[in-house]
């Protein structure tokens, strides 16, 4: 066939004698003039033109600027492209229907395509450079593409064409369209006038687009990036070099910022709150947040619909091929030559869509389309649902921060509230909007979906849409039934995680009194609790699986078997795979919509719970702390600088000498106040005032002291001045400061209205040291180290890993009680404002620090800067320092005045408080011992750490990991293992779980989708039977007519002869659904109890050096954490990978054996496919860890935030803890926005693939079906390939979850490998006497002892014979060795040479369990477990209740135990907490004397005991053990001045040995020099 623009057939093609415009190929020629001309002027402009405009404005986007009408210019020239095709599909079909080839019916269409396409690429390259002038081209373009058309239009109308006619709509549409671009291109010269115009438009990019900290670049791009994320390419592609850190993902754009949204949501709620105060109801949150954010949803659904009713088109597009495919014998070709206008066929609208090619190229177009819509909506959705998130966040802390204390303080907002609300609700509010268009678009598409069933397969279809309808609620059932389960284990598993807890921070008692197992055990049966409940939740998640996979089966079963029985007509494959594809768009609207209608109750609750916090009271206006109303008293000028330095220099001689000569300088009435309370009654809530008739002043510039009974209401005086307490009546005057004062340092000037306070419950932030003394104070060196010192903090700070730049507070470091108090006192000191209040700071120090603290701190380091202090105490001594004192009792003021007033007036106080004095003084002279508290404290600080030392760094996570990371540095080989799956570890985790048990899994996993398979194969067959012999033969066609009613009857019958097999084949599906589900499900669980099993006796039984070097929170963390996502998360995500992977298999599998040609095209497509799965894993577990990463510290903002709300209000921070709060939100926000983001992104590309696949296939289908293929086949064929588009992106996103988790199964793992210790021993139970150690004489012989085979040895050599009965003390400095001796005893350390044998037995030749059962020892700090008392003292209920008491009574216990209620089965909470530590102390005594064993180990028992209860523990000691062995080692010496024999240690030697009285005599002796500094 020749090629000629207008054809040769007629011989008058080019005639033009009716015009030149009748001749409809001149026309069209003429069409092709404004296409040519853009392609023209724009090449050289796209290609020249951009070298040299390489200098264009650089901002660091090259999307910053959009054009007016930028989305409607993309939308109509996608629309234009889309009907240019269906030009160009028309013309060639019209084509092929003439005798000769008409070039002028589809070549104009083709080059407006291209014309088309290069539009859109001219103007985005326009755009970027911002070069308006340029847009002239397409403006003229536009033009004269509208006038050709519009020609062309009126031609065919002349001819008397209409709508019937396919070309004539075609024609009409592109009218429209650029008539409409020419609008568009117009508001363009309207608004930025760059033409026509004197003065074009200055337009400056946006804002966030000239920060370049703003990465997140979705507002900003152009549509079509918008639409599939193109712009996370570099994000993506990068992560694979190096990890995706925070910087990398910059900022938040503006209008996305927690500040934003907040101030949306607040001006909405506010509105609402006006309103309800009208109408006398409570504000609606539902409304306020319908106004803030209600448009983007509304946004979302609309998308959510476009995609919906796409989704449809596949069925439907599907049956059309398979229908055409079937019929196409059927159809003769008619003579079309009639419908000849211009001398070219014209078809009918109708006639395009019977072209099986135009279907399959319909189908990919409409499947990309609803993919677009589709993740369009979700992503507007989930920005919306952050968005929500942070101004929620911002809401509830705004609301935090002005909460009334005494809401706090009489339980009425818990703690565990507000971390509920911030943790739990707000999240819950945020998925309830990711999922809220689906409540409006499920119903629409369910509607829809029966409606086209029925046209299909007519009433039978509505039986299985009732089989649907009728097991939705059992999902529902089944929904709620998790969530219920999920909670009951929750409480199973907090309820172990606190036993683990315990054993962690008592493991070496445990060790040391063979009491392990015991502990074991208590856990385990916890332990059996939760997996009984994880039980009940792997069924019911099973259950759902189960009907997920069953229904659809049941619903075809249904229809079809009906439909063959009672249907007259029969099935056609048409009609069978369109209504398979569309049970399969059904069930997932089903399925989701249970989980939707759940989560939309919890919302419901949420908000619930959201009012009532947000309507709860509020604290008072506290204006007067402004200096609105502050009284200003009388104030007397200071001296300026010079002279006050002199000042100081003489303060200073007149502290130390010349007490009386300070008195002279106290206030006289005329001096100015700082703070004034006149008639004040407070209270804290009730109506009951607290404190009452409260008139007390505060002299400016002094030391003001506050002294009472304990609960007389010190501390709520203070509250009250800071305004924390309601006040009933009455007033607080703040004096104003004034402006001349300024500070010595004269740059940083005082705060005025903050008061520097230091609370009683010391409060910290999870920051360094130096951000918790600095407090956001700018920092000052000298400053810094004045305040140090006066704390005495720099020992301390020496001991932490890094210095003052250790992380401390809740995920820090512990620091003891002393310690951290004496940094909130450092903070106190450190900030700049004029008044300080100190509740209480010595409560926590002992008398050494007190006292340092006071002279340095209070007198020397405030006092010099004239700061007004408030101090309140029991420390009576310090009396004598003060200018003011205010004595309260009771709730109100007993005294006010100076020491001498109330010496004069008030005899009787002033006698009392001296004989408190005297006894305080005597305390005093006690305390002074070698090592104080203090000491100690610093000491387990260290023990804590000297094992850690040779890391230097803590590493929180697992050193294995680090190791590796070290050994492979380079960049190649970081990047192959960070995209790799850890096999090795699945490997594990499977091999925990039993081998019968994955064989199972896998065979039945296999039969299942074998099974699938089967019965939509056996669908194909038996819609295509009966038609083979129909098209193979000819004879039968001609005999046609004489078909009989036989023939039919036997048609119909094996028609039906189909149908057992099917139910059979459907009935074995079902059965293997439920076996997988059942199976996988229990696999995981079999797994998890393996393993958690394994891992803690693993722990309980390692030796105790691995916990010195293992910091708890990171062993912690493999059972919460790590086990919760082993028993919860691992066996769905592993079903669910299994699932998507083997229903991609098959599918690729039936694609293959029905169109082997396919295949060919899926060998690129499946590389793509495995470049963006690398990519993505990825990112997307950077991206992963970020959002968990920063999630943490925003909740933990929020509890520190709460809990330390007086001293945030007191120092006036609010304002920079909410803009912290804003960061931590943005940071997490911006993590979470990438996150999904990239799953968008990766969304978007497979399922582009799947709609490539879907083209593919059909194509293949197609041609092959012209020689011969079965039309049922290739339905089934196209239903397959259908559902890869689905279950892609799945298979990626689970391989990225299961990668995230197997993390866990690793973690685990890594301490699976830790060494026990050697619990048999070589001598054999049966060999030791029952009654061993029967006399209690200890030989050591050359004893060397380490911790660990890699470190020095800490005792050395030693030597020593202990004869039975002896009372043996040992001494020695920190670190000599005599702990390490103790713990010798029991075989806790390495010994590595020597023995020490007990009795005649070598200890080290025992069983653990039997050695350590038989000796008893005291330690230093006292551990209680969480129980009755009956517990803590013998776990192992082997005694009688007279044995306890007899025990307790020794301990001077007795009488207080009788007391509590239930007496031996009172409650010890954790920790002992109800319980002082003196008490603790004498519980862990009494331990001791329950277990009856001749040996008694004291290891600086009494160090927190004080005299008083010390000297009667020696004395039972004495007689209670008079038969015994004791080996005490003291840092009191004086406690073993009474001992038969000394042993001072020095450096893991015996320094010197001997009776106390012998060593005493040698004057050079340590023990003596020891007994001097002791006394």
């Amino acid at each position: 066939m020749s090629l000629s623009f207008c054809g040769n057939d007629v011989n008058n093609s080019y005639s033009v004698e009716k015009g030149v415009l009748s001749n409809g190929c001149f026309v069209d020629a003429l069409n092709l003039v404004p296409h040519v001309f853009l392609l023209f002027i724009t090449f050289p402009i796209l290609f020249i033109g951009w070298g040299s405009q390489s200098s264009k404005v650089q901002i660091h986007h090259n999307t910053w600027l959009h054009f007016p009408g930028h989305n409607m210019r993309w939308v109509l020239t996608f629309t234009l492209l889309f009907v240019h095709v269906c030009e160009i599909a028309e013309g060639i079909v019209s084509n092929m229907e003439m005798k000769s080839n008409h070039l002028h019916l589809f070549l104009p269409a083709f080059m407006g395509f291209i014309a088309a396409t290069t539009s859109v690429v001219y103007y985005h390259n326009i755009e970027t450079a911002n070069f308006p002038k340029l847009l002239l081209a397409l403006f003229i373009y536009w033009v004269l593409a509208f006038i050709t058309k519009i020609i062309k239009l009126w031609k065919f109308a002349d001819e008397g064409m209409g709508m019937e006619h396919l070309r004539f709509c075609i024609t009409a549409l592109l009218v429209v369209l650029y008539g409409l671009l020419m609008a568009v291109e117009i508001n363009v010269i309207r608004v930025r006038k760059y033409v026509f115009f004197a003065t074009p438009q200055r337009v400056k990019p946006p804002e966030d687009l000239q920060d370049l900290g703003v990465r997140f670049l979705q507002p900003f791009v152009n549509l079509l990036s918008k639409a599939t994320y193109w712009w996370m390419n570099s994000l993506i592609i990068g992560a694979h070099k190096r990890p995706i850190e925070l910087k990398k993902i910059g900022k938040l754009p503006i209008a996305m910022r927690a500040l934003t949204n907040y101030l949306h949501l607040k001006d909405a709620y506010e509105e609402q709150r006006q309103h309800a105060e009208d109408l006398d109801r409570t504000p609606s949150i539902w409304r306020s947040m319908y106004r803030a954010f209600g448009r983007p949803i509304l946004l979302s659904s609309t998308f959510r619909y476009m995609a919906d009713l796409l989704g449809f088109a596949g069925p439907l597009c599907i049956s059309g091929i398979v229908e055409h495919l079937d019929n196409k014998t059927e159809v003769v070709k008619m003579n079309k030559t009639e419908d000849l206008h211009f001398g070219v066929y014209f078809m009918s609208s109708t006639e395009l869509l019977q072209n099986t090619y135009v279907l399959a190229v319909l189908l990919f177009l409409a499947l990309v389309l609803q993919r677009t819509f589709l993740q369009a909506s979700y992503y507007v959705t989930i920005e919306t649902g952050i968005n929500l998130r942070g101004a929620l966040l911002a809401m509830i802390y705004n609301k935090i921060l002005r909460l009334s204390t005494s809401n706090m303080s009489m339980g009425e907002m818990t703690l565990g509230q507000i971390n509920n609300l911030v943790a739990i609700e707000t999240n819950q509010l945020m998925w309830f909007l990711f999922l809220c268009p689906n409540l409006w678009a499920m119903p629409v598409q369910i509607i829809m979906g029966v409606i086209l069933l029925h046209y299909l397969l007519g009433y039978s279809a509505l039986i299985g849409a009732l089989v649907i309808v009728l097991l939705a609620p059992i999902q529902y059932l089944i929904a709620t039934k998790l969530a219920d389960t999920q909670k009951s284990s929750l409480d199973y598993s907090t309820d172990r995680l606190k036993k683990t807890t315990e054993i962690l921070k008592g493991i070496k008692l445990l060790k040391l009194y063979a009491w392990e197992n015991i502990f074991c055990n208590s856990v385990l049966e916890t332990r059996g609790k939760e997996l009984t409940s994880l039980r009940t939740f792997a069924f019911y998640t099973s259950m759902s699986i189960f009907m997920n996979a069953a229904i659809p089966i049941a619903a075809v079963l249904a229809t079809f078997v009906t439909h063959a029985y009672f249907n007259m007509s029969r099935l056609s494959p048409a009609e069978a795979f369109a209504s398979l594809a569309l049970f399969h768009i059904l069930v997932t609207p089903l399925f989701l919509l249970s989980t939707v209608v759940r989560f939309a109750v919890k919302a419901v609750v949420s908000v619930q719970k959201l009012g009532e916090f947000l309507q709860s009271e509020e604290i008072g206006d506290d204006s007067w702390r402004n200096g609105d109303m502050s009284v200003t008293l009388v104030s007397s000028k200071k001296q300026t600088g010079t002279t006050k330095a002199v000042n100081r220099k003489q303060r200073y001689k007149m502290d130390s000498y010349e007490q009386p000569m300070r008195r002279q300088l106290r206030p006289t009435e005329t001096e100015d106040m700082a703070v004034k309370v006149s008639d004040g009654y407070f209270t804290w809530g009730s109506n009951m005032s607290t404190l009452s008739d409260i008139n007390i002043r505060v002299p400016s510039g002094q030391l003001t002291m506050i002294v009472g009974q304990v609960g007389c209401g010190k501390s709520s005086l203070l509250l009250a001045m800071l305004g924390e307490m309601q006040t009933l009546s009455g007033k607080v005057f703040w004096s104003k400061v004034p402006d001349c004062e300024m500070l010595h340092d004269a740059y940083i000037s005082k705060n005025r209205y903050s008061v520097a306070y230091a609370a009683q419950k010391s409060w910290l932030l999870n920051a360094t040291v130096e951000d918790n003394i600095t407090f956001g104070s700018p920092f000052n060196k000298q400053r810094y180290k004045a305040v140090i010192d006066a704390c005495s903090l720099q020992p301390d700070i020496d001991l932490l890993p890094f210095g003052d730049q250790t992380e401390i507070g809740e995920r820090g470091i512990n620091l003891s009680g002393g310690q951290r108090q004496r940094i909130c006192v450092a903070r106190a000191l450190y900030q700049n404002t004029n008044i300080v209040f100190l509740d209480d700071p010595f409560s926590a120090l002992d008398i050494h620090l007190s006292d340092h603290l006071m002279q340095e701190g209070i007198l020397k380091f405030l006092q010099d800067d004239k700061r007004t202090v408030v101090l309140v105490t029991h420390k009576l001594q310090y009396l004598i320092h003060a200018d003011w004192i205010i004595a309260m009792k009771d709730g109100s003021v007993l005294r006010e005045g100076t020491l001498k007033d109330i010496q004069t007036h008030d005899v009787e106080l002033y006698e009392h408080w001296k004989t408190l004095m005297n006894r305080q003084d005597q305390e005093l002279e006690k305390d002074t011992e070698v090592e104080s508290q203090t000491t100690l404290e610093r000491k387990t600080l260290r023990r804590a750490f000297y094992s850690r030392e040779a890391k230097t760094h803590i590493d929180d996570e697992d050193e294995e990991e680090q190791e590796e990371e070290d050994e492979e540095d380079n960049m190649s080989t970081t990047t192959s293992r960070r995209s790799k799956i850890p096999w090795k570890v699945c490997w594990r985790y499977l091999s925990s779980s039993g081998f019968l048990l994955v064989f199972v899994v896998v065979t039945s996993k296999l039969a299942k989708h074998s099974v699938m398979v089967a019965i939509d194969y056996w669908l194909a067959a038996w819609t295509s039977s009966g038609r083979g012999d129909l098209s193979g033969n000819d004879d039968l066609h001609t005999n046609a007519s004489n078909y009989t009613a036989e023939h039919e009857a036997m048609r119909n019958a094996e028609h039906q002869s189909y149908v057992p097999v099917f139910i059979i084949l459907c009935g074995a599906g079902i059965v293997l659904c439920l076996i997988t589900s059942l199976t996988v499900e229990f696999l995981g669980l079999t797994a998890a109890s393996n393993l958690h099993h394994n891992l803690l006796n693993k722990i309980i039984h390692a030796p105790l050096r691995f916990f010195d070097i293992t910091p708890l929170g990171q062993i912690l963390n493999r059972f919460s954490a790590d086990t919760n996502i082993i028993d919860q998360h691992i066996p769905s995500t592993l079903e669910s990978l299994t699932r998507s992977t083997l229903l991609c298999l098959s599918a690729i599998g039936v694609v293959a054996f029905v169109t082997p040609a396919s295949l060919i095209a899926l060998v690129p497509l499946a590389v793509a496919f495995y470049f963006i799965q690398k990519y993505f894993r990825v990112a997307s577990r950077d991206l992963q860890d970020l959002d968990d990463s920063t999630q943490l510290p925003l909740l933990c903002h929020f509890s520190e935030t709460a809990e330390g709300l007086t001293t945030i209000r007191a120092f006036r921070h609010e304002a920079r803890f909410k803009q912290r709060m804003l960061e931590l939100t943005d940071t997490n926000n911006t993590a979470y926005l990438f996150l999904s983001a990239a799953n968008r992104w990766l969304e978007v590309r497979t399922d582009y693939l799947g709609a490539v696949i879907v083209l593919t296939v059909a194509v293949a289908a197609i041609w092959m079906s012209f020689y011969g293929l079965q039309p049922g086949l290739v339905g089934l064929g196209l239903t397959y390939a259908l559902t890869v588009t689905n279950y892609l992106n799945w298979v990626v996103r689970n391989l990225a979850d299961l990668e995230v988790q197997m993390a866990a199964v690793k973690k685990v793992d890594s301490f699976l490998s830790t060494e026990s210790e050697n619990y048999e021993g070589s001598l054999d139970v049966s060999q030791v006497p029952d009654d061993w150690p029967q006399h209690g004489e200890i030989k050591i012989q050359d004893l060397c002892v380490r911790y660990d085979p890699m470190l020095k040895p800490v005792l050395k050599h030693v030597n020593a014979f202990i004869s039975p009965g002896q009372k043996v003390g040992i001494c020695g400095r920190t670190g000599s060795g005599k702990s390490s001796l103790s713990l010798a005893f029991f075989n806790m350390v390495d010994v590595f040479d020597g023995k020490i044998i007990i009795d005649g037995i070598d200890i080290c030749k025992l069983p653990l369990q039997t050695l350590r059962s038989r000796l008893s020892i005291i330690l230093q700090d006292p551990v209680l477990f969480s129980g009755s008392i009956r517990f803590n003292l013998d776990p192992e209920r082997t005694c009688t209740d007279d044995r306890l008491w007899e025990a307790l009574e020794i301990a001077q216990l007795k009488n207080m135990v009788k007391a509590l209620p239930g007496g031996l089965d009172a409650v010890v909470t954790e920790g002992g907490e109800n319980f002082s530590v003196g008490q603790r102390q004498l519980f862990c005594l009494a331990r001791a004397f329950v277990r009856k064993s001749s040996i008694l180990i004291m290891d600086e028992a009494t160090a927190s005991i004080d005299m008083a209860t010390e000297n009667i523990l020696q004395k039972v000691v004495m007689t209670a053990f008079a038969d015994r062995t004791v080996v005490t080692i003291a840092h009191r010496v004086h406690t073993i001045l009474t001992a038969d024999l000394v042993i001072v240690m020095r450096r893991g030697n015996i320094l010197e040995s001997g009776t106390p009285q012998t060593l005493m005599e040698q004057e050079e002796s340590m023990f003596a020099s020891f007994v001097k500094a002791d006394m």
